[in-house]
């Protein structure tokens, strides 16, 4: 591992060279500052926690800010994949590509209608180099005339891929390119870059693309931490580096405890000699200003004791506080669901034969069904546009079925990625008390303490809230009231959490005791929560 500190200088090689750095956010807080990091030929995976500035710093990277100190030198083109862009209503595939013009001087020229420019301009490897880059994002044979709009939001994503392997850039520089989309299309953008001969900057949570970087950055507010290697050597690191900080965390207390027993008996000893001093002077068996003396000497030994006693205790402290902060800022989260008391041949809910229809009478999802026992766990998979929310809504009662019968024993609660039960104009002491008409304010403060939203966090509107935020407040309302929850069904729940927030809920989940239903293309999510069997949907 190094610090961006470290790295001040650009290197020859580099095709983006940040030095000294400083971001802020629109009113005025500092992201991070003292920046110094280059970027060359090689895939560079950036990871933090959310609202560290992952985002911000692509952005500075691209070109499409301005830093609030330092600069920004770019040896290279850089072409930047944002996580949503909008379209215009009528904007059709060759838009999003941006080669409508290329396209319209060709069928010109094609036509017999071309200038003399138009014929200087064509590009007749144009619609060649089309196809070929939407073969290597999966979207072979797309029809150009289709809407932007009528594309689902992993085809959009893979479409802004393939107009940026047009247009050639030295950098890619992609923000969260897998989130939303199926295993398919996250196996295409890991393909896309392993074949990349570019250099590539990639804000991901996504394990399975991580792994295939060149190295890791890791922002935080402290700066930048460089780690070699693709995810697995950063995450054995970082839980050296953990492990680390506890043990000189124990050892910071050890020596503190010692130095407070060594202090006190050193005061213990001082205030037996002053006793013995004093019974002596009572004597008054020798001259005064011998007695004088003594006494001048025993309060400067005494007085030299008792500095050198506070200062090393202050260092002891110094250092024991620095070694909480250090184990602070690397301790895992940790959030806490209460057991449910679930046993485990309960029937807990079930879907026969159920199906919803759209209004416009599309079957959107069935005939399915599905019976869950116990402390069961099952994933919901397939493409997407299959109905997998659908279905999910339907289990927890949020859409009553067009067709069949669903059947629920047990209390259920649904989160869904937005976390959409919060209402983003509510404080979230307002949004526990709503969803728990029962609790106190004190009860609200506590229990989302419990979630470490901790004194004036408790406060804070939910729309303000960071995607992991929002769902770290949503288990919080939702599995801490009177009646918890014994059936838990999630959306894609990490779709926007960090590392640290992900391995969280995976060791919540894990250790929890209720039944769960959750549809994600995160495998390793899947495998982490025990889920034992999978409904796919087609």
């Amino acid at each position: 591992m190094s610090f961006s500190s470290l790295v001040p200088s650009p290197s020859p090689s580099a095709l983006v060279t940040l030095d000294r750095v400083a971001a802020r956010t629109a009113d005025g807080p500092t992201l991070f500052s003292d920046l110094s990091l280059a970027f060359g030929r090689e895939r560079t995976g950036v990871v933090g926690r959310n609202g560290v500035g992952k985002t911000t710093l692509l952005r500075l990277i691209a070109g499409l800010s301005e830093p609030g100190d330092g600069t920004v030198m770019r040896a290279g083109r850089v072409g930047f994949l944002q996580q949503a862009v909008g379209s215009p209503a009528d904007a059709a595939v060759p838009d999003a590509l941006g080669v409508a013009g290329g396209l319209q001087t060709i069928a010109r020229v094609l036509a017999g209608m071309g200038t003399a420019d138009d014929l200087a301009e064509a590009d007749w490897t144009l619609e060649d180099r089309i196809a070929d880059a939407l073969v290597e994002v999966g979207l072979a044979g797309l029809d150009p005339r289709r809407s932007i709009r009528s594309l689902s939001g992993g085809e959009q994503t893979r479409l802004r891929l393939a107009a940026l392997l047009l247009d050639t850039p030295d950098l890619l520089v992609l923000d969260e390119p897998t989130n939303h989309l199926d295993r398919e299309g996250r196996a295409i953008v890991a393909g896309v870059l392993e074949r990349w001969k570019g250099g590539a900057v990639v804000v991901s949570h996504d394990r399975s693309l991580l792994r295939r970087m060149d190295r890791i950055v890791e922002l935080s507010s402290l700066g930048a931490a460089v780690y070699g290697g693709g995810y697995d050597l950063y995450a054995e690191r970082k839980a050296a580096e953990r492990a680390a900080a506890e043990q000189g965390l124990e050892s910071a207390e050890r020596d503190a405890g010692r130095v407070a027993r060594e202090t006190r008996s050193a005061v213990e000893k001082k205030a037996r000699r002053d006793k013995a001093g004093r019974a002596f002077a009572a004597r008054k068996s020798e001259p005064k200003i011998l007695l004088g003396a003594m006494a001048e000497r025993a309060e400067n030994s005494g007085a030299r004791e008792n500095r050198l006693a506070q200062r090393r205790a202050a260092e002891a402290e110094a250092v024991l506080t620095g070694a909480r902060e250090r184990v602070e800022r690397v301790r895992a989260l940790d959030i806490p669901l209460p057991p449910t008391g679930l046993a485990s041949g309960r029937a807990v809910a079930s879907l026969l034969d159920a199906t919803w229809d759209a209004p416009d009478g599309r079957r959107i999802v069935g005939p399915v069904s599905l019976r869950l026992t116990g402390p069961e766990r099952v994933a919901v998979a397939g493409p997407n546009g299959a109905g997998k929310t659908t279905l999910l809504r339907l289990l927890s009662g949020d859409l009553t079925p067009s067709s069949g019968r669903v059947e629920r024993t047990a209390q259920a609660a649904l989160l869904d990625q937005e976390a959409a039960l919060l209402r983003p104009d509510e404080t979230l002491i307002e949004a526990y008390r709503r969803l728990n008409p029962a609790a106190t304010a004190n009860a609200a403060q506590a229990a989302l303490a419990r979630f470490l939203f901790r004194n004036a966090a408790a406060q804070r509107v939910v729309g303000t809230l960071s995607g992991g935020e929002r769902l770290r407040a949503g288990l919080a309302c939702v599995m801490t009231g009177e009646r918890p929850p014994q059936l838990l069904i999630l959306d894609e729940p990490t779709n926007h959490l960090d590392l640290e927030s992900i391995a969280a809920v995976e060791a919540a989940l894990s250790a929890w005791d209720g039944a769960l239903v959750v549809v994600s293309h995160d495998d390793e999510f899947l495998a982490a929560v025990g889920v034992g069997r999978t409904l796919r949907l087609v």
